[in-house]
């Protein structure tokens, strides 16, 4: 008599089971634009280098039992829910939970809002089922949803935020201190992408030479020159989402001996980078912080995450 072999079924973890997950914001990106290549012509290869700060997104995912459905609160996280579906169905186990968000990310301003949520969130569903999908395989999950800045990888990183593809680590930097000034109002990343213009092959090539140097200057720990490379950037960004206190910024960051300007390209923001490890910093940052108020908008103060 032959045995039958039956598969077993898949598990599910049980109820009443809580996970936790965090992810960063970004302040904005040190470099925005598109590479040349065989996309070109459908307007592919675009990307962005993360510069991530010290403010998180905070999900807690509970497991209910079957039949109760998956709630989210607060309630307008629609994002984040319809990532945790896709999950617990990638995972064969069933939608039922309780999905809770908190941030100190600010939304709308190009800070990686969305993002740190959607992470956060997939990082608490994993937790709880001891399932895991791979980054590449998140970065599909959220470009479904939206387009996505890469803060599922630590450090700088170039990503393409269309397609939710790694392309490179350019490292890290010492903790940045970020004078910023929000120009008010609220910009939705999905709108922002659909309506953004291309980018012709002189401008593709100009991004490609930049992003060379900006990997070059991580690498070497070369602040100054980043910061050169991200004023650039914020200049190029213009065009696209004009941001009214850019060059009174500049003129703070010459003032104080800041080392540039960075641009929230898809949001609100600009801000001056200082080193807090060059002396008088103190001085400078009281005194950038000084003129940043004269200007219209609403003066924040944001960290990087140093190496």
């Amino acid at each position: 008599m032959t045995a039958s072999v039956r598969a077993a079924a898949p598990t599910r973890p049980d109820s009443g089971r809580v996970g936790v997950g965090t992810a960063n914001g970004t302040f904005g990106e040190l470099l925005q634009g598109a590479l040349p290549g065989p996309g070109e012509a459908t307007g592919e290869g675009r990307f962005l280098v993360t510069l991530p700060v010290a403010r998180w997104s905070t999900a807690r995912f509970e497991l209910h039992p079957p039949g109760g459905g998956l709630s989210v609160v607060p309630a307008g996280k629609s994002k984040a829910a319809a990532l945790a579906t896709a999950l617990l169905t990638e995972f064969d186990c069933p939608r039922d939970g309780s999905l809770l968000l908190r941030s100190s990310i600010p939304e709308g301003k190009g800070l990686a809002s969305s993002s740190a949520d959607l992470v956060a969130t997939a990082r608490a569903v994993m937790a709880v089922t001891g399932e895991r999908v791979s980054d590449r395989r998140l970065g599909e999950m959220l470009t479904a949803i939206e387009p996505t800045d890469g803060v599922m990888h630590p450090g700088i990183v170039a990503f393409d935020h269309r397609r939710g593809v790694h392309l490179s680590t350019l490292g890290r930097l010492p903790e940045l201190q970020i004078v910023a000034v929000d120009q008010g109002g609220l910009v939705d990343t999905l709108t922002f992408n659909f309506r953004a213009p291309g980018y012709d092959a002189p401008e593709r090539r100009r991004y490609a030479r930049l992003l060379g140097e900006l990997e070059r200057a991580v690498g070497a720990g070369d602040l100054v020159a980043v910061g050169e490379i991200s004023t650039q950037s914020a200049d190029l960004n213009q065009s696209r989402m004009p941001n009214h206190n850019l060059d009174a910024l500049r003129e703070i960051c010459g003032t104080v001996g800041g080392l540039g300007l960075v641009a929230c390209h898809s949001g609100t923001m600009i801000g001056v980078i200082l080193d807090p490890r060059q002396a008088g910093y103190r001085a400078q940052l009281s005194h950038a912080v000084r003129l940043a108020q004269e200007l219209p908008g609403h003066t924040q103060l944001y960290r990087t995450l140093g190496a």
